[in-house]
Order: C-alpha cells, then structure tokens, then sequence
C-alpha cells in the first residue's frame, strides 16, 4: 500500500481529485506547492509516496539496473490506489493523474494500461518506458484518455527528441496526447507550464460535465 495525504479542496462538496507523483529522490513534501498554484478550489489533491526509501526521498523504480520489476510493482499499486478511490468518495472518472518525471513514466503507463477511463493524465519532463510493449498492450480505453505529456528543450537528464519521438509515435497510434515543449531543465517552468496545466485539467472536467 502506498503512503498518501489528502489536501481537501475549498469548496468542501468538491470530490474532483488530482493524484500527485512525485520523481526520484523527491516525496509528497516536494509537491505541497502545486494546489495553491494552481488554484483550483475544487479539486482535492492525493499527494503519493513512492515505494522505494532513495537518499532521503523515494523511487518508484531503479534507475540503475532493470527497471522493469520496479515498473510493475509501481504500476500495480496505483491500480490498487485506484481501485480503492471509491471507497474514500472519489471516483476515477472525476480523478486526474499527474506525474513528474519518474511519475510521469508511471502516469503514462497507468493511463495507457488501466482500465477505466480518468479525467485526465498529466506527465511532466518524463519518458515511456517499453513503448512496443505499451502500445501491444494497452487498454481498450487507452484512445478515450486524454493526455497533456510536457517536456524541456534544455533537460539535462532526459533530452527532449528522443521523447518527443515516443510522443508522435504514440499520437499516430490515435491516442488524445497533447504534447508541449517548454524553454526550461528538468523542472516545472514556472507559471507559463503552471497556466497550460491548469488549462488542461480545466478542459478535462469540463468535457466530463458536458458528457
């Protein structure tokens, strides 16, 4: 089981949910920031764990040797962490998931696996890890999610045109992935990134209420 904190919304009624993953070496500390700036006083945040103790932080695979295992192991656990929404009064069709780095891997490969569709996936400054695979074996719903996939054009650990590949290739597979490259490292570019974010989650619940 993970470990996890809810920031309830502002408006207390609300039971829209964006979940949080954080990337190697960070926490749930890491991304207490992101609710007030994106300013959305209706959504609930899930702040997540990830499984493996890393210098201080958490990993939710290793970067050193076969991530493979760690993926799974990862992957399985957030279907259980959404499996289990309902019975904390949330459901998946109200919930969006949000992954940096590492936890944009796993956001990826959740959205294209899992078999209910979500509100909406956001990636940030990651990859696709097994693209053959994940394409062979995605869900029959993966072309009904929608996807905001963000990416640098000065990352120093992940460069830009091999993921930007993997994105074309996956928007020419028919999934709804809207990809956006930012003047920025291995970060989140500040209120410009935070604006087309929100934007996005935005747009998501919107197209659900109008359903």
């Amino acid at each position: 089981m993970l470990s996890t904190d809810l920031m309830p919304a502002r408006e207390e009624r609300s039971r829209r949910l964006m979940i949080v993953l954080h990337g190697l070496g960070d926490s749930m500390e890491g991304y207490r920031w992101l609710p007030p700036a994106l300013n959305l006083p209706w959504l609930n945040f899930l702040l997540v764990n990830a499984p493996d103790d890393y210098f201080g932080g958490y990993s939710w695979y290793d970067i050193y040797g076969d991530a493979e295992p760690g993926i799974v192991r990862s992957r399985t656990l957030l279907f259980d962490l959404l499996d289990s929404l309902g019975g904390r009064g949330f459901a998946v069709a109200d919930t969006v998931l949000f992954g940096f780095s590492q936890g944009c891997l796993l956001t990826i490969d959740v959205g294209m696996r899992y078999p209910q569709r979500l509100a909406g996936l956001v990636g940030i400054s990651g990859y696709a890890h097994d693209l053959d695979s994940l394409l062979q074996e995605m869900s029959p719903l993966a072309k009904q999610q929608r996807f905001l996939v963000t990416h640098g054009t000065q990352d120093p650990l992940l460069p830009i045109e091999p993921v930007r590949g993997q994105m074309q290739r996956l928007r020419r597979a028919g999934l709804k992935l809207e990809w956006r490259e930012f003047a920025k490292a291995h970060t989140i570019a500040g209120e410009a990134e935070i604006d087309v974010i929100r934007t996005f989650i935005e747009n998501c619940f919107a197209s659900n209420a109008g359903a």
